[in-house]
């Protein structure tokens, strides 16, 4: 690990010290495109106005203006069919953007909402690149009433390939962080008009005495199904960033102190079964602080003293279509959001949910230079996260990064998790290159070093993903490999012990301008899965897929898609290690014999997709796969059905209500009978009394059926389960879950909420009855208040 770490150590500072010698890496070409991109300097006046979505101060007939929007989504180019005015002057102390809108033939889709929930209303999106870097940016958008929502965007870590194919245009928005800036929204008999105000305070930008930032705007329309661009962008090119317009000349600006105290009190009271029938603890109240520093215009400190770290709304439920892979749930808890984006690292190296419950934490985000960021996290976590239950586990988290010519990007990351005598450190280098402005290369590599105190090991974690982001024919190819005795305890590896090899080929053609489809995409994945240790050996690969996609983007906004899905499952012993068949023999004994199972399954599936623009307040999705597939329970082959389905209604203003349902069924081939049965149903209303204020209702019930198992696949015999005791049959199961939550919540800014609520659990031992028996309730109240000094 020493070896390892000296090795990349010295490939950083060379990568580093020598600058912009990397922009070989193709930024000629894209030079040439931001050459013609647009610029435009707005005025600096040093005035103050009223945030009120109406736009009447003389002000705004200063201001620059930003015009000739055109279609980036579902096709990009040519003009847009919907007027956009978008208007922007800054003063001494904070960014202020004006928007006229004008409705097309379908009106305009506005409700109040929750933050971060205007996806099906129409909305203006402001993407803002403060170091113009093309790789990130901040996220602000409102809709025509003035309702939030913001976030981060960085580019070059998504993924691709699967049941969908090559993902196409911008990649996702990070929704965690929350900002604070100031938007009204006014419908008006024409359109709507949206006013926001963006402190400097809130954003991290150069330290130079003149700037230019990268900056995006986007229009949404959802009842039409599209998108449209001030700067005109490709949705093929391999970086959406750097396709932006910029704003030149700023001067001047002055954050002042920025310092927020941000004071917290929790209260809980949990309820569990008594001897007197249920009881509820006494537990004291918590009082914590959160503090944010602006070291200077690019670097914030955050620390944290006895945090909340609660939520107010459970994970929803998922399902696993692969056990051998853990599930990942995001880290919704305040500490960590802010400058979540710049901890980003390919195969989530970096995973904040691990600290689980902190006596204190610090971090230190932003630029050392003009093209270099880092981001540092220390925390103390609670005993008893601890493989002792004595010791407080100590995380140390580093990420740093290099920019590399226009688009172009170098990496590092370190990590360690000490827990008295155990260690787990992790290393690794990765690094995008752009070019092109098509094609990028993303590689990775790290080592992991675990002691526990009786013996170590250092495994390694390495890839490579090669894309192809053509108009026409997209390509993507990737090989990926992770030891089994890799490990990250400060990151999320859904599965070690396995390398895959897979490229995707698509074919896209568009439709013209209004026609009855918009674009149709046809892609071939082929993939192949090995036991990491068997590809080292030169052995056959374990698992190999043939996937079929076809994607169809309708005018209107409606999506359909299609997949076939070929695939051949060899038999994985490890999940398996546990399981043996009992074999009754004459004396009424049952003899254990080893669990082997058919050495490969060939499976063949259909799914098909389907989408729907906002009509009349409703909007819905669905996912449904089918066919034969591999039955995890028992090793065989079964028929299998795997569904969701979601809507969301709006029948007024402020009233959503969203249903979804999940199912996931293995029916034996051999004789019909169901191996397991799983349905989730899901149902959330939500009443938005004000813009800060909403009333909320979450119910979830979660049915689980698995028979008794047998060996399905070979000799029909039930199997045992291996035990500390010996060996136990694996019996039929059938149980149910409830989970109800309450939640009144105040939230006029981020950081200056009020939430009280209700949750309760319930269970029953049958998935058809009886009745529930509650197993768990509580009472939790949360209040702070954002002091920005």
């Amino acid at each position: 690990m020493r070896v390892l770490s000296v090795a990349l150590v010295v490939v950083w500072n060379a990568l580093v010290c020598s600058g912009p010698a990397m922009a070989s890496d193709g930024a000629g070409a894209v030079h040439s495109g931001l050459d013609r991109q647009l610029q435009v300097r707005p005025p600096r006046v040093d005035t103050e106005v009223v945030i009120d979505g109406v736009l009447d101060e003389a002000v705004w007939t200063e201001a620059a203006r930003l015009t000739g929007f055109s279609r980036y989504a579902p096709v990009d180019g040519g003009a847009a069919d919907r007027a956009t005015e978008v208007l922007v002057w800054y003063s001494p102390t904070a960014i202020h953007f004006g928007v006229r809108a004008t409705a097309g033939a379908d009106g305009v889709q506005a409700t109040l909402a929750d933050r971060d929930r205007i996806d099906a209303d129409d909305h203006v999106q402001f993407f803002l690149s403060t170091f113009a870097d093309g790789r990130q940016a901040f996220v602000f958008a409102v809709n025509p009433l003035g309702v939030q929502m913001d976030g981060s965007l960085v580019e070059g870590l998504r993924g691709g390939g699967g049941f969908g194919g090559l993902a196409v245009g911008r990649e996702d928005v990070d929704r965690s962080p929350d900002f604070v800036f100031q938007s009204r929204g006014t419908v008006t008999g024409t359109g709507y008009v949206v006013e926001l105000r963006i402190p400097f305070k809130s954003l991290r930008y150069q330290s130079a005495a003149e700037q230019r930032w990268g900056v995006h705007v986007t229009r949404v329309s959802p009842r039409a199904g599209v998108e449209d661009s001030w700067a005109p962008a490709r949705r093929e090119g391999a970086s959406f960033l750097s396709q932006a317009g910029f704003l030149d000349g700023l001067h001047d600006l002055r954050r002042g102190l920025v310092l927020d105290l941000n004071p917290i009190a929790t209260a809980r009271v949990d309820g569990a079964p008594a001897a007197a029938g249920w009881g509820y603890d006494t537990a004291r109240p918590d009082l914590g602080m959160n503090v944010r520093w602006g070291v200077t215009q690019t670097m914030t400190l955050n620390a944290t003293v006895n945090p909340d770290f609660s939520q107010v709304e459970a994970d929803a439920g998922q399902f696993q279509f692969d056990p051998r892979q853990a599930l990942f749930f995001p880290d919704k808890r305040p500490f960590f959001l802010d400058g979540i984006e710049q901890y980003a690292t390919p195969n989530n190296l970096i995973y904040t949910r691990r600290v689980v419950a902190p006596l204190a934490a610090a971090k230190l985000t932003g630029r050392l230079t003009p093209s270099t960021s880092v981001a540092y996290l220390s925390a103390v976590d609670d005993a008893a996260t601890s493989f002792t239950g004595t010791d407080h586990p100590v995380f140390n988290i580093l990420r740093a990064q290099k920019d590399l010519g226009t688009s172009s990007k170098l990496g590092l990351v370190y990590t360690d998790r000490i827990d008295g005598a155990r260690s787990n450190r992790v290393l690794g280098l990765d690094t995008r290159l752009v070019w092109s402005e098509i094609y990028s290369l993303l590689v990775q590599g790290a080592a992991s070093h675990t002691d526990t105190g009786a013996s170590s090991d250092t495994s390694p974690l390495w890839q490579a993903t090669f894309n192809r982001a053509g108009r026409r024919y997209g390509l993507r190819a990737q090989v990926r490999g992770i030891d089994p005795k890799f490990e990250a305890q400060s990151g999320f590896i859904n599965r070690r012990g396995i390398a895959a090899f897979n490229v995707t080929n698509q074919w896209t053609t568009l439709g013209a301008p209004g026609g009855w489809f918009q674009r149709f995409s046809s892609d071939v994945v082929l993939d192949g899965q090995w036991v990491y240790d068997a590809l080292m050996a030169g052995r056959p690969s374990q698992d190999r897929k043939l996937h079929f996609n076809q994607n169809l983007t309708l005018n209107g906004g409606w999506r359909v898609g299609g997949s076939v899905l070929i695939e051949s499952f060899g038999y994985d012993e490890t999940l398996y290690r546990d399981y043996v068949v009992g074999r009754p023999q004459a004396d009424g004994s049952t003899r254990f014999d080893p669990y082997e199972g058919t050495p490969r399954l060939p499976n063949l599936d259909y799914v098909i997709s389907a989408d729907t623009p906002t009509r009349r307040g409703f909007n819905g999705s669905l996912f449904l796969l089918w066919g034969r597939d591999e039955n995890f329970f028992e090793w065989s082959s079964a028929d299998i059905v795997f569904l969701n389905a979601s809507g969301t209604w709006r029948p007024t203003e402020q009233l959503r209500i969203e249903g979804r349902y999940q199912l996931q069924s293995y029916q034996r081939r051999s004789d019909g009978s169901y191996a397991g049965i799983r349905r989730i149903p899901r149902l959330r209303v939500e009443y938005q009394v004000t813009r800060p204020i909403f009333v909320r209702l979450i119910a979830e019930q979660d049915g689980n059926f698995v028979d008794s198992l047998r060996d399905d696949s070979r000799t029909n015999l039930p199997v045992f389960v291996r035990t500390a005791g010996g060996y136990a049959p694996a019996l039929r199961t059938s149980t149910r879950r409830l989970r109800v939550d309450w939640l009144f919540s105040y939230q006029p800014t981020p950081g200056t909420v009020f939430f009280a609520g209700y949750g309760s659990s319930l269970a029953s031992d049958d998935t058809r009855g009886p009745a529930y028996r509650r197993t768990s309730d509580g009472f939790f109240a949360k209040l702070s208040y954002l002091f920005r000094l």
